[in-house]
């Protein structure tokens, strides 16, 4: 009787499962990753003539958490391949999330409740990631393995600068080539073992922040509790990543993480996806001399395109916000940070970037400005600091 009632749970649990994976899981993502219906103003010709000659590259999107095809144009959330191509993407970074607690805001969070474990169990992830932040970073970085495997070519991965090279050079004579770069949001993800940082980069991951919405055993988090500096263990890892040419993104780093990163690193950082306070005052978005200092290491700053980062959604808003960046930091420290499928709402999904190019060439901004903006400092940043291969 006992393997009869067994066997009675385990048939629940799989329906469960299967309920929650069908039903439950896509309404969740349907309703967290949304795009306004409000309408948009077209672009300019000059503005779709030269997004067609931009490589366009983002350095923060969150596809890979949610039970969606990376290869299949879906109905819902902000991209998948498809979509990337008709916005004329040459390089996606994917980010990895792998806990994130309940009530989620901007001021503080504690590290007790974990909502990507009900996410794990609902999409289906192997049992192993329902409990492990790392297994779950690994799970998702096999999710983008297989899709790149199953794409044809379509989808690059790139873990090295001469991955980078030859998928420009290929995109020559195939524009719809996408490049896509694995990266850590918060660096729970090792559980606090260097030998879990190997794994991760192994697994390709050649980014990585180092918190997320809750102070860790690296750093403190600007929505963290206690939002202090980093921990030794944090200046380890900093001093691996140094050392593999991985990577160090600031974003969702306190303001004493980024002081104490600032005033150890010897290579350039990036912070992903951020707004600035100059033009949207927040507990996460950057002060000006915060700009100038990730500036001066030679990294890049990438504007997010949600509310919270930009005090808007709309392409003007995204612009107004990189025009100000560029007068703190320099036009060669910018970039696009949008946070797609990140939990936020957008004015619009990835394949009409050309709204950005417009609202830049609205906004004043040189030809050749707006090149580098779009995905020139990006991808200049990663030819000269990623592994060479």
């Amino acid at each position: 009787m006992l393997k009869r009632v067994g066997i009675g749970l385990l048939v629940l649990v799989a329906l469960c499962g299967g309920l929650l994976f069908s039903v439950v899981a896509p309404i969740i993502d349907s309703r967290m990753n949304r795009v306004e219906k409000a309408p948009l103003r077209d672009p300019s010709a000059d503005a779709i003539a030269l997004h067609r000659t931009i490589g366009v590259a983002d350095l923060h999107g969150d596809l890979l958490l949610w039970p969606r095809s990376v290869l299949t144009r879906g109905s819902r959330g902000h991209e998948d391949l498809p979509r990337m191509q008709e916005g004329g993407m040459v390089l996606q970074v994917f980010s990895s999330v792998t806990k994130a607690p309940r009530g989620l805001n901007y001021e503080h969070n504690d590290s007790t409740t974990d909502q990507i474990q009900l996410m794990a169990i609902a999409s289906r992830w192997p049992m192993a990631a329902w409990s492990s932040r790392v297994e779950r970073a690994l799970y998702q970085a096999g999710k983008f393995a297989a899709a790149a495997e199953a794409s044809g070519g379509q989808l690059v991965p790139i873990r090295s600068a001469a991955d980078l090279a030859r998928l420009l050079a290929a995109r020559a004579t195939n524009p719809k080539l996408v490049g896509a770069l694995l990266s850590i949001e918060g660096l729970h993800a090792s559980e606090g073992r260097e030998a879990n940082l190997d794994r991760l980069y192994d697994a390709g991951f050649r980014m990585m922040g180092l918190t997320h919405f809750f102070d860790n055993e690296v750093g403190g988090s600007s929505a963290g509790m206690v939002k202090g500096g980093l921990t030794p263990f944090g200046r380890q890892a900093i001093r691996w990543m140094e050392g593999k040419r991985v990577i160090v993104d600031l974003a969702h780093a306190s303001p004493a993480t980024i002081d104490e990163t600032l005033g150890m690193v010897t290579r350039p950082v990036v912070v992903s996806h951020t707004g600035v306070k100059g033009t949207c005052p927040g507990p996460r978005n950057l002060s000006d001399d915060q700009i100038r200092r990730i500036a001066a290491t030679g990294g890049v700053i990438g504007i997010g395109f949600w509310n919270a980062a930009i005090c808007g959604t709309s392409p003007d808003s995204v612009a107004a916000a990189i025009r100000y960046t560029v007068s703190v930091a320099g036009i060669d420290h910018v970039g696009l940070g949008s946070d797609f499928d990140g939990a936020t709402t957008t004015a619009f999904d990835v394949s009409r970037m050309v709204l950005i190019t417009d609202a830049l060439l609205k906004a004043g901004l040189a030809v050749e400005d707006v090149r580098k903006v779009m995905g020139g400092n990006v991808v200049r940043l990663l030819m000269e600091n990623l592994p060479p291969g």
